[in-house]
């Protein structure tokens, strides 16, 4: 597979405010006994805070002294590989579109309609010199299907009107491109771990079909059947973090995980992977699940979307 700052938050203490008794009804010496318990219990929460500030320091401390004592992964000689995998993802998400000259839109939940891998080409790269390195992975895929008398879809604001069925049909073709800098915090034979940021590019293009029978609601009639194509490209801005877990002494058996998370000109996309792989000398083979999910900002066609599913690819190394 080829595909960590940690944040401290001080919570401020807060003493609740305590009403002093009238001087001419309290007892002698209570104005005196309260400030004394006041002082008390203000010293005592510094010193709760102080305790707590240190032990979080602390900790912080020796998780950094930790990966910097780990083995140096020294400059030297860059190092390559190169996976090409296939990945047979299930599509989920959202599609709208104006189903009449007066903008009332079908809606069209994509995972009940596209069941159809019609063609994919998927592939990543990666090149590594002591801590540094940099990563690419490129993903083309294209899918659709059509379903005859569905429900899976709803009109305007009104839901599925009683009665109503559609023959619809979605085609979506993508391109998802992830670029990203990494820098390897921990380089131990049995766990690596690379924190990265970079960047990835989405772009999709879509094709809705339909044809309503029975209620359309609010629709025109003359929107009872239709065509809408649409794209959305939009590039996002992501952080996260990739590595592998050897299982056993030798170090062929092994754990991949990756996962990122960015935003940009969707609202969000995010990305997680992880599986089990087995290392030759030429490289290693290695089976995975991979999620990657968008969602997108008001006005665009597609509302979200995302794919998961079985990953198996072949890594090579030079």
């Amino acid at each position: 597979m080829t595909f960590g700052a940690a944040g401290l938050h001080l919570v401020p203490l807060t003493v609740a405010s305590v009403t002093r008794d009238d001087p001419k009804t309290a007892p002698p010496g209570a104005a005196a006994w309260k400030d004394v318990g006041m002082r008390q219990a203000t010293r005592t929460l510094r010193k709760i805070g102080a305790s707590a500030l240190t032990v979080v320091l602390g900790s912080l401390a020796s998780t950094i002294a930790c990966a910097q004592s780990q083995t140096e992964a020294t400059p030297g000689p860059w190092k390559y590989s190169g996976t090409l995998y296939l990945y047979l993802p299930s599509l989920g998400g959202n599609s709208t579109a104006p189903a009449d000259t007066g903008g009332t839109p079908i809606n069209v939940t994509a995972k009940e309609i596209i069941d159809s891998l019609k063609f994919t080409v998927m592939g990543s790269f990666d090149a590594h010199n002591g801590r540094w390195g940099v990563f690419t992975d490129l993903i083309y895929i294209d899918l659709g299907a059509d379903k005859q008398r569905s429900e899976a879809f709803t009109i305007g604001n009104i839901g599925l009107p009683v009665g109503a069925t559609a023959d619809l049909g979605l085609d979506l073709k993508g391109l998802v491109w992830t670029a990203a800098g990494q820098y390897r915090f921990i380089n131990e034979p049995a766990f690596t771990l690379d924190g990265l940021a970079g960047a990835r590019w989405l772009d999709l293009r879509t094709t809705l079909r339909w044809n309503i029978y029975g209620n359309i609601g609010p629709i025109n009639p003359a929107g009872r059947s239709g065509v809408h194509e649409s794209k959305v490209s939009v590039v996002d801005a992501i952080v996260g973090a990739r590595g592998r877990v050897a299982l056993d002494s030798e170090r062929r058996w092994f754990v991949p995980f990756y996962a990122d998370i960015g935003t940009g000109q969707s609202d969000m996309t995010w990305q997680a992977a992880a599986g089990i792989g087995y290392a030759f000398k030429w490289g290693e083979i290695s089976g995975l699940w991979r999620y990657l999910g968008y969602d997108f900002k008001p006005g665009e066609s597609l509302v979200k979307v995302n794919f998961s599913g079985p990953m198996v690819g072949a890594t090579f190394r030079w």
